[in-house]
């Protein structure tokens, strides 16, 4: 229904592409979506429904400033703010600052962080920790321990290869070196095709040959995972940047007319207090403002 509203009323110049905007900026999807369905913003009023439709189909780094989009929709800049800010508060949009750890460089990118699955302020929380939580991630899928799939794998190992038919007793043997590629992310298709592939005949000793194959085969460890970058959500409408649970809705809660508390007295981790301080002075920048010394 969205999308039916978004076509007729758009202007001439959605036919237009939508710009991107400057390499490293504009729109960043978040991970862990749900597949897209027709009734994705069923939820929403009938103009941001519109809007997230538009948005949502947009690639990575396309711009998704105000302004560009009122050259795309059929909406003023004031209302596409004011739809922005209820998407935002719905849980679809986040804007903020990230920096890429172990890049090198001290620059701050901005970030609006856009999601077709609505998100609660934990969710966005976790996420700027760099630990997204996996909510919509289908259960295991009850596969045995790697020792029981190794030894099951070379039990059957002779339905496809006869020539590689193994006692128990070699099964058991052998069963450690295959665990050892399951723990690398091989699969059992990985495992087939390294020891049945280009067999010499004929095969003197099936016990010898997967037990060589097995050790000069195996595929490097996986790489250290890398660290997460280091993120800062900012407020909607002000732009100061604070922490998740300060922003609920995207929103600081003087911009919610609020009466703030004096700030506890909370000793940070020298990173935290950099990150901050590294972000304040950014929008401080773009704002046109010098920071006092």
């Amino acid at each position: 229904m969205a999308d039916a509203q978004l076509s007729a009323a758009a202007p001439s110049t959605h036919a237009f592409p939508h710009p991107m905007a400057n390499p490293g900026y504009g729109k960043r999807a978040a991970p862990d979506q749900l597949p897209r369905a027709a009734n994705d913003f069923a939820h929403l009023p009938p103009r941001e429904a519109a809007i997230a439709a538009y948005v949502d189909r947009l690639p990575n780094g396309a711009d998704i400033s105000v302004k560009t989009l009122a050259k795309h929709l059929p909406y003023g800049q004031c209302a596409l703010r004011t739809a922005l800010n209820n998407l935002q508060r719905t849980g679809h949009l986040r804007r903020g600052r990230e920096h890429l750890t172990d890049s090198g460089s001290q620059r701050w990118i901005t970030r609006s962080w856009w999601s077709r699955t609505a998100r609660d302020d934990d969710w966005w929380a976790t996420f700027v920790r760099g630990d997204v939580p996996k909510e919509h991630e289908p259960p295991p899928a009850g596969k045995p321990p790697t020792r029981a799939r190794a030894y099951v794998l070379l039990a059957a190992l002779g339905r496809t290869a006869p020539v590689l038919s193994l006692s128990a007793a070699a099964c058991a043997e052998l069963a450690p070196l295959v665990a050892e590629w399951f723990s690398r992310g091989a699969t059992e298709a990985d495992v087939l095709r390294a020891l049945t592939a280009g067999l010499p005949v004929p095969v003197h000793s099936p016990v010898a040959l997967v037990a060589r194959r097995l050790r000069d085969k195996i595929p490097p460890e996986p790489l250290p995972v890398p660290r997460p970058p280091l993120r800062v959500l900012e407020c909607a409408k002000c732009g100061i940047p604070g922490r998740p649970e300060s922003l609920p809705g995207g929103v600081c809660g003087r911009c919610r007319g609020e009466t703030v508390p004096p700030a506890p007295t909370i000793l940070l981790r020298p990173s935290a207090v950099h990150a901050h301080a590294a972000a304040t002075r950014a929008a401080m920048a773009d704002r046109g403002e010098r920071p006092r010394v």
